[in-house]
């Protein structure tokens, strides 16, 4: 049995990529897109007829509202070779804005149920900025399911467990990035800060019994996966997918509920102002989280250019 199915016995695996052809040989159980993967997918030859059609189907709309229909074509086309649930991006240019969250994440879900995808079969992907988890509370209560992306702290993670969000993306890679180019150092294994950070959460959701989902994101290597092993998700790109099915090494179960039980991690109390105050005592976390934002808002810019090209 090689490593991606040892994997599975233990994790619930997902796909991280827009490319919905790659994602068939490796039968994850959910998928997750974002801006800059949407726009890398727009530019292969196979996928730019999709970005075409909706484009001819919406003429004369506006840039936003195509871009809107583009990333629920994705995610249909997602949806037909998964059998659980995609994760669709809000526009990180909303970051900072509650109430036009809420409005994206309606209308998207909209878009979602009017081509006959049910509701519970999509996650709406929003930044987790306090702003961001205000508005994923609000989603929540009507029954639209929210992934906080961009997480790179416990306070970050605590809150959106406050706000009962359904999941959260926290991330190995970025953070390990940062630490590795801070301390000159190539960490590897359990000492990884980035595989101790999505720990650190985990464990923190078990001991005091949260519910939502913890879905180990961005990652540089298949050691920082198999570091977490156990985790409740997994999303994992094409290639860290392909080198896990080729190595039939032993996987070893690293994170359970049990052991997070036994933990002596502390409760942490928020509100806003301890939010913001914690979070920029984090230099690591304040850096990725603005850095992050930044990019996908960049990539944003970039499809709503390739879409203007096409209509014009």
């Amino acid at each position: 049995m090689n490593q991606l199915e040892q994997l599975k016995q233990h994790t619930t695996i997902v796909a991280d990529t827009g490319d919905f052809q790659s994602i068939k040989a490796f039968a994850p159980q959910d998928a997750t897109t974002n801006p800059s993967l949407i726009l890398k997918a727009v530019q292969k030859d196979e996928y730019r007829p999709i970005m075409e059609k909706v484009a001819r189907d919406h003429a004369g709309k506006s840039t936003e509202t195509i871009v809107d229909n583009l990333l629920v074509a994705f995610g249909q086309e997602i949806l037909k070779v998964i059998p659980g649930r995609v994760s669709t991006e809000t526009d990180a240019r909303l970051s900072f804005d509650t109430d036009a969250s809420v409005a994206k994440g309606r209308e998207l879900i909209r878009l979602y149920e009017a081509a006959g995808i049910a509701r519970e079969r999509v996650l709406i992907k929003i930044a987790s900025t306090w702003e961001g988890i205000r508005a994923a509370e609000i989603l929540e209560k009507e029954g639209i399911h929210c992934n906080l992306t961009l997480l790179f702290s416990l306070p970050q993670a605590v809150a959106c467990a406050e706000a009962n969000v359904q999941l959260i993306s926290p991330f190995v890679g970025r953070i390990y990035d940062w630490y590795k180019k801070a301390n000159n150092t190539d960490y590897t294994g359990a000492d990884d800060p980035g595989v101790q950070s999505v720990k650190r959460i985990y464990t923190y959701y078990r001991k005091f019994g949260y519910d939502t989902e913890v879905m180990g994101a961005s990652f540089r290597n298949t050691s920082q996966i198999l570091e977490l092993a156990g985790c409740d998700l997994l999303t994992i790109s094409p290639e860290l997918l392909q080198k896990l099915a080729e190595s039939d090494a032993s996987v070893i179960r690293k994170l359970s509920p049990q052991e997070s039980q036994t933990s002596d991690i502390a409760r942490i109390v928020l509100d806003e102002k301890h939010f913001r105050f914690l979070l920029n005592e984090d230099a690591m976390a304040t850096e990725k989280l603005a850095e992050g934002i930044r990019a996908f808002c960049a990539d944003a810019v970039k499809l709503d250019g390739l879409i203007e090209a096409l209509v014009k």
